[in-house]
């Protein structure tokens, strides 16, 4: 089962995806660069409070929201290149889910470093660790039986949206000169719409299981 995504039935999308077949560029590979922009998005995060200068800083920040939305981009490829041009793989599955692990964890993990103070920073290691725990409870759903449920609020879409407001509302806050309280924000919707999202999440397990129990009553 796949995530729904609005995107897939886009022309741009359907063109870019044909241009990646026609180049040969495999879903896995795709897969794979979802954790480059991950990766560079956190850099640019956790490198703005050693940039004085209030442009380089807001640069940052913006350069960071271009990186999430790249890490979506290319988990919406990947999807598209296995599925409508049949470029699936036997290691198909392992490239699809566990990329998204580091890469939820690099974003959330520079967010929160971008805020400066070590206690401060816990947030962003908070909402890593909450992120992973929504996916976790998805997984669970699938291997004991149930449905796979991608309800949020604060599924990986919702997650990122975040990510990606936030930081370039704090391009904003560093141009007026302002400290970085939306991330604060961000993170703290985060972890509070992940514990949320866990809670629907094995509600809704745990009523297939129940529905689905054929053990005979006593």
């Amino acid at each position: 089962m796949r995530r729904p995504i609005a995107a897939r039935e886009a022309g741009w999308a359907k063109k870019t995806a044909q241009a990646l077949a026609r180049l040969g560029i495999s879903p896995n590979a795709v897969s794979c660069m979802s954790v480059v922009f991950a990766l560079l998005a956190g850099l640019c995060l956790a490198t703005t409070l050693y940039v004085e200068p209030p442009l380089g800083r807001a640069a940052l920040y913006l350069g960071a929201a271009f990186c999430i939305q790249g890490r979506l981009l290319c988990n919406l490829f990947d999807g598209m290149l296995a599925v409508e041009w049949n470029r699936t793989s036997a290691l198909g599955p392992i490239f699809n889910e566990f990329p998204d692990r580091p890469a939820d964890v690099l974003i959330l993990v520079g967010c929160g470093l971008s805020l400066g103070p070590a206690w401060m920073s816990t947030l962003g290691w908070l909402a890593a660790v909450l992120a992973l725990l929504t996916a976790y409870t998805r997984a669970l759903g699938t291997t004991i039986g149930a449905d796979e449920y991608f309800i949020g609020p604060m599924a990986k879409p919702q997650r990122m949206a975040v990510a990606t407001i936030a930081s370039v509302l704090g391009a904003v806050e560093v141009m007026i000169g302002q400290p970085p309280r939306v991330m604060a924000v961000a993170l703290i919707l985060v972890c509070l719409g992940c514990v949320v999202t866990v809670g629907r999440r094995l509600k809704l397990i745990a009523q297939d299981l129940k529905s689905r129990d054929t053990t005979p009553s006593v």
